[in-house]
């Protein structure tokens, strides 16, 4: 059986069962559903629709000297806007809203290195990188955030061997609130370097990153269903063998998704059709029509994953890494260290079945490599992710409460653009260079313009 018929059998299974009447239209048709909520001006809201802001200005300036401008005569707080694939509030506000789409472009430059604007895609940077005969080193598994979106929350891919996205940057550009245009890399303003590769848009607006790519590579994707408790035992084993490792553990089932990638030569064998939206839906109408007798979900779930075959494909790195994401939710991620990392699981799974059947999204578990950013969760410490997620249009804050304990418990690192409820207080014991960052962050925005009150709350100013 092929994953992509795993839930879509299991569901009919239930049918099957007799217990409920129901039409087969209803297992194929797996579209959004439709709001009823009136219409409102809305002006900004983030991908899942739970931020939202009704700013006073929206700018988009063109050029660095249009935004040192800008920035130099601001009165109102200015936050930076990307994708808005962040789920905690780091655009809210009621000043301005400030986009930098116009810092678009992507120019190669020696020994595989590329100057990359702010506002671009990661999809569209992949793209036109590997035109340009380069790659990047790693990705994470969604390709619509920005690049300074991504790399200034932290964002990332998976494999022991691999850090996140900014640890690849050899340089950039930020704009000051006090006007200024600074070049910061390794070599010129180090320390504001080390600071502003992750640095929630609070030390200004970076306009430009310069990238240390590789040549571009082709890559074998192996999906694959395992025996939970097997996956557990073997974790590290199993992550240390693969360039690139994850799991998703599926709530109320006795199986594991991994997901590998491995260098490769082999011809091309495209991934096709991405199934995995389908397959969250199918997971969720099997929770809405099982209610009544949770053992059946579980055991349809657990057989039908026990069937399904192994899936390979090959294809160029940019083909592989991304995954489509049609339907929403709300996440919260933490970073722990890796030899904590399957005690925590462990223990989510434990609130998850005992406390919580009406969960449903797959919850995933990534592996990253150390790096040297101030603000960067895996500064200094290598590390393991473990993120939950919620259906957008449920309620995620008992879910959400519930885990978060586990994560406290091991000195968990919170992604930056996913919901947490840690304040300064707490951030300052878990970052080593905290006191550091805030004292830079205050000397070059000493009247706080890119401030929200999320981000005054994090830096214990609220």
């Amino acid at each position: 059986m092929k994953r992509r018929n795993f839930t879509r059998a299991a569901l009919l299974g239930a049918v099957a069962a007799g217990q409920f009447a129901i039409r087969p239209s209803d297992v194929l048709a797996l579209t959004e559903p439709q709001s009823t909520s009136p219409r409102r001006a809305i002006p900004w809201q983030n991908w899942s629709g739970y931020q939202k802001a009704t700013p006073a200005q929206r700018v988009t300036p063109k050029s660095e000297q249009e935004l040192a401008d800008y920035l130099k005569q601001a009165t109102l707080p200015v936050r930076p806007v990307g994708a808005g694939h962040s789920f905690t509030a780091l655009v809210p506000t009621d000043g301005c809203v400030l986009s930098t789409r116009h810092f678009n472009q992507i120019q190669a430059t020696a020994d595989l290195k590329a100057r990359v604007g702010a506002g671009v895609r990661l999809g569209s940077l992949a793209q036109q990188l590997h035109e340009l005969g380069q790659a990047l080193p790693n990705m994470p598994d969604i390709n619509q955030q920005t690049v300074a979106g991504a790399f200034s929350t932290g964002t990332h891919g998976t494999g022991v061997n691999y850090s996140a996205m900014h640890h690849y940057v050899d340089g950039l550009r930020l704009v000051t609130p006090r006007g200024e245009i600074l070049d910061c890399s390794r070599a010129k303003n180090p320390e504001l370097f080390d600071a502003a590769r992750v640095s929630l848009g609070s030390l200004g607006v970076i306009t430009e990153y310069q990238l240390a790519n590789v040549a571009p590579y082709k890559l074998k994707r192996v999906t694959q269903m395992l025996p939970l408790d097997e996956v557990l035992e073997n974790f590290h084993q199993l992550a240390a063998q693969h360039r690139n490792f994850e799991m998703y553990y599926i709530p109320h089932c006795d199986s594991a998704l991994l997901i590998t990638t491995d260098y490769t030569d082999e011809a091309i064998k495209p991934r096709g059709e991405d199934t995995d939206n389908d397959s969250v839906r199918d997971l969720q109408k099997l929770r809405d029509y099982t209610a009544w007798w949770p053992g059946l979900r579980r055991k349809l779930i657990s057989t039908v994953a026990a069937a399904t075959e192994k899936e390979e494909h090959v294809d160029w790195w940019w083909s592989i890494y991304p995954s489509e994401r049609a339907v929403r939710f709300n996440e919260m991620e933490y970073h722990l260290p890796q030899q904590d990392i399957v005690p925590a699981l462990r223990q989510v799974r434990e609130i998850v079945e005992q406390r919580h059947p009406d969960v449903f999204f797959p919850i995933e578990v990534r592996v990253v490599q150390e790096d040297d950013a101030w603000l960067s969760p895996f500064y200094k410490r290598p590390t393991a992710s473990l993120a939950v997620h919620r259906y957008y249009a449920e309620s995620f804050e008992a879910y959400f409460a519930e885990i978060e304990p586990v994560y406290q418990a091991m000195a968990g690192r919170p992604h930056w653009g996913k919901l947490h409820t840690l304040n300064a207080d707490v951030l300052s014991q878990r970052y080593p260079k905290w006191k550091e960052f805030s004292e830079l962050r205050a000397e070059l925005d000493p009247n706080g313009v890119m401030l929200n009150p999320h981000l005054r709350e994090v830096f214990g100013l609220a």
